[in-house]
């Protein structure tokens, strides 16, 4: 970071943890296989604007993520891409832009996993309420059908963060998908759950047959019953966290 970053007062302890939180995420990932390559990217603001965060290293597979390699880069900082440790510059591209202009999105995990990426690349990339699942994303997924090519530059991290609206999930046509929220372990969950989503979606189309799409008064109760479950999702992180320090620790290093 250099001198004249206008870093707002970080809490060390809250940084702690979120590293901790988020390569055991970026970890979970690799175990679900919903990573591609080295590409693919997580953040987590730490300033009390948002525009301070931590974000993976560049090329680094997910599977080797620890706490203290992550990224502290500055949304606002011109000279990032210029320093020896720069971030891939799709995270940075697509990242700086979501933590300066989606206040909510405190945690921001961006992914091709196989069935959501299959789904996106449909003509129709919406999510159906079909079953318990899927209509948790009823009325609720932000759809970014204006894929500009691989997020190198600017304006298409621009683009991409304004079509999130104040949703936190997006549908990214021809891309992947996005999940925002105010903590890593919600956006994780969002992430699980929209991947088995769109896994049913996909294995329901592949019969041929015709689906059986629930009313939208049904499918918008369902939805808002996800929300008495609220507290499942910390407990789902924390869980995970346990499957890991068991089958891939190292990542709180």
């Amino acid at each position: 970071m250099n001198a004249t970053s206008n870093i707002l007062p970080i809490d060390r302890t809250d940084e702690r943890q979120l590293r901790i939180d988020l390569a055991a995420a970026l970890r979970l990932a690799a175990h679900y296989d919903w990573h591609e390559g080295v590409a693919n990217h997580f953040s987590a603001a730490v300033s009390p604007d948002g525009k301070t965060f931590l974000v993976n290293p560049r090329w680094r597979h997910f599977s080797r993520a620890k706490a203290s390699e992550l990224l502290l880069v500055d949304a606002d900082d011109p000279e990032t891409m210029k320093r020896p440790d720069a971030p891939d510059p799709s995270a940075w591209s697509i990242h700086s832009a979501i933590h300066r202009r989606v206040p909510h999105a405190r945690v921001a995990l961006h992914l091709h996993p196989p069935y959501a990426t299959t789904l996106a690349t449909l003509k129709d990339p919406s999510i159906k309420p079909i079953d318990q699942v899927t209509a948790r994303f009823f009325n609720r997924l932000a759809m970014d059908m204006s894929f500009g090519g691989i997020a190198t530059e600017e304006a298409e991290g621009e683009r991409i963060a304004a079509c999130i609206g104040n949703h936190s999930v997006m549908m990214m046509a021809n891309h992947g998908v996005t999940t925002v929220a105010p903590t890593v372990a919600e956006a994780f969950d969002a992430m699980y759950h929209l991947e088995r989503a769109a896994r049913t979606m996909v294995l329901a189309y592949s019969t041929g047959q015709e689906l059986n799409v629930m009313s939208d008064e049904l499918a918008e109760s369902v939805a808002r019953e996800w929300d008495v479950y609220k507290d499942a999702e910390y407990s789902h992180f924390e869980e995970m966290k346990i499957v890991l320090d068991r089958e891939n620790p190292g990542y709180a290093e």
